[in-house]
């Protein structure tokens, strides 16, 4: 059994954002949060997310993008939105769920 808090960064696309949040949570929290991240449209992983976070010495090359529904039941201690159209697109969660609104722009439109 973990007593590692879940944690989900939703955005539209699942390409950036969400994707680079997951993996600096895993990398600088990992001890403390199971994170993931997924997107109300998937688009496909961003080459630009993947390139950034290279040269920051992470690598997302092997993640996936994916829609929110591909997560199952999973309970979540947090769902953060990190864009508009996510947050008014959030599924529902349970009261104990701690829905968070961080929107962070993105020139590319996902």
């Amino acid at each position: 059994m973990t007593d590692k808090k879940k944690i989900l960064f939703l955005c539209t696309g699942n390409s950036c954002r969400s994707q680079m949040a997951e993996a600096w949570t895993r990398r600088l929290k990992g001890d403390d949060y199971e994170a993931y991240s997924a997107g109300i449209t998937p688009k496909g992983i961003d080459p630009l997310a993947v390139k950034a976070m290279a040269e920051a010495g992470v690598d997302i090359s092997a993640q996936k993008s994916k829609e929110i529904e591909s997560l199952g039941n999973i309970e979540f201690d947090y769902v953060i939105t990190l864009c508009d159209n996510a947050r008014e697109s959030c599924p529902s969660y349970p009261a104990r769920t701690k829905l968070i609104h961080k929107g962070v722009w993105d020139d590319a439109g996902f």
